[in-house]
């Protein structure tokens, strides 16, 4: 598209975030061998294109479910204040859970929805994100396992967007703007 004022440079490949996705999940089947079902709480939106990826390479039985959680809106800075626009379907108590989140930024998101589902009780509950950017951590939380450590820039793709828009890209890509 052309009419964007951006460009976006491929920082990690779709064929590097198979592999990884691949590799986290046979830590997952580890950890969860022994769970009757595995409840994969995915936080919407930038998590569809994950949890897809993730649930076909794990070899558990699994329920997904999706809470929608936002503290970015349009924006590419977060607001701080997390607001859940859809919660999950089912109940989790006594259960086994996985959130699963595209990116870990400030971690306002990671931690409001971790304590909000820790308050529903459930087994066990780890979580999991793709993305990592430690250096603008504001809340003290880290995931269980990570996909990929990255530096403080604005990525977009592989489900990530910027304004709705380059969740189709198969890769990560760092977004450069060019001027108005």
């Amino acid at each position: 598209m052309t009419d964007r004022n951006y460009v976006i440079d491929q920082m990690i490949s779709a064929k590097e975030i198979a592999a990884r996705v691949e590799a986290l999940a046979g830590e997952i089947n580890a950890e969860f061998h022994d769970s009757g079902q595995l409840i994969v709480v995915g936080l919407l939106r930038g998590s569809f294109v994950f949890i897809a990826d993730l649930v076909r390479e794990l070899d558990l039985p699994v329920e997904v479910d999706f809470l929608e959680a936002s503290s970015y809106g349009d924006a590419m800075e977060s607001s701080r204040e997390v607001r859940i626009l859809k919660d999950l379907r089912g109940a989790i108590e006594g259960r086994d859970v996985l959130i699963v989140e595209d990116i870990v930024d400030t971690g306002f998101t990671l931690s409001h929805v971790r304590g909000l589902l820790e308050s529903r009780q459930p087994a066990r509950l780890k979580t999991i994100a793709l993305l990592d950017k430690p250096t603008r951590r504001e809340v003290e939380i880290t995931a269980d396992w990570t996909g990929f450590e990255i530096p403080d820039e604005f990525v977009v793709g592989y489900g990530i967007d910027y304004a709705q828009r380059d969740r189709n890209l198969p890769f990560i890509g760092k977004v450069r703007f060019t001027g108005e």
